[in-house]
């Protein structure tokens, strides 16, 4: 008996196929699913049906359970858009004050994509070991299209400047571009030196004193310099290209603290203090005592003085 007609169904769509008169062979061009088939089901595939019929109204149906056939029913459509990494921190360039910082990124699939394969996770720090989703120090939390991975290193890093570098591929092989993030640590304040005041007391009968000094940092330049009059900020200070910095202040009568206060781009700071006592009043003489008086040539004599300051 003679065929009547073919066709074959995947994804619920039937085609129907066309006979072959040079093979013999029904044959049929398709479009290809648009979602992959990675979650179609635990093979990964979208099962083919192909239906046979005769002239005669007999039809024979063959799937992807068939005995014989069953593996060639088995249509396997992969994705082609590359996952997706996103760094949430440390920021770009930062400059962090801990030698433990906090790292964190996103890997995000396409909607409807065959999902990221986290057992292809790798990453590493300036191109050390390579760290994967079961390593010390990492937490992977499950999302929609993706995992949120944070990482805090297991050993101290060195003061100084790191990259760490992701790669990860989703189920259908489809590999992410590779994308790093590079930052600086810095847990070493900053060095400071205060010339003027000295760091004794110092006493002054005019209000005005130049604060003058230098400040350094090895591994977070640039150094901001803030000067504090009895707790009062006292404006913006220059730093010099070699660190140096003055800053004329007016100070109040009686004891002044100038706390100088030197912080690097990190974030961390050095503060040095200084004491000036600010006297503008001129002491005064209450009595003179000569004693005796006269006193015979070639004699000596006591003298006594009282003196008042302010003070």
């Amino acid at each position: 008996m003679a065929v009547k007609a073919v066709r074959a169904q995947v994804n619920g769509v039937w085609v129907t196929l066309i006979k072959n008169t040079m093979t013999g062979y029904y044959e049929g061009t398709v479009a290809a699913p648009g979602v992959t088939s990675y979650s179609v089901n635990a093979g990964h595939y979208y099962p083919v049906t192909v239906e046979a019929t005769d002239l005669a109204g007999n039809v024979t149906i063959a799937n992807d359970t068939d005995t014989a056939l069953g593996s060639k029913l088995q249509l396997f459509v992969t994705e082609v858009t590359a996952p997706t990494i996103t760094f949430t921190a440390p920021a770009s360039g930062a400059y962090l004050a801990t030698n433990t910082p906090a790292i964190s990124f996103q890997l995000r699939d396409e909607s409807n994509g065959s999902g990221i394969k986290i057992s292809t996770l790798s990453f590493s720090i300036d191109h050390g070991t390579a760290l994967t989703n079961t390593s010390s120090g990492v937490t992977v939390t499950t999302i929609t299209n993706g995992y949120n991975v944070a990482y805090v290193p297991q050993s101290a890093l060195m003061d100084g400047h790191h990259t760490v570098a992701v790669n990860v591929q989703d189920n259908d092989g489809n590999a992410a571009a590779e994308v790093s993030r590079s930052f600086t640590v810095d847990t070493v304040p900053p060095e400071l030196s205060v010339t003027v005041p000295s760091d004794t007391t110092t006493y002054q009968n005019t209000s005005s004193i130049t604060v003058t000094g230098i400040t350094n940092d090895v591994t977070s330049s640039s150094v901001t310099v803030a000067i504090k009059l009895n707790g009062t900020n006292q404006g913006t200070v220059t730093v010099n290209s070699s660190g140096g910095f003055s800053k004329t202040i007016t100070l109040a009568e009686g004891t002044n603290t100038i706390a100088v206060t030197a912080t690097d781009t990190a974030g961390k700071k050095t503060t040095i203090t200084r004491t000036v006592i600010l006297d503008t009043v001129a002491p005064t003489v209450k009595s003179i005592t000569i004693t005796p008086n006269p006193v015979a040539v070639g004699q000596s004599y006591a003298i006594t003085v009282k003196v008042t300051d302010n003070d």
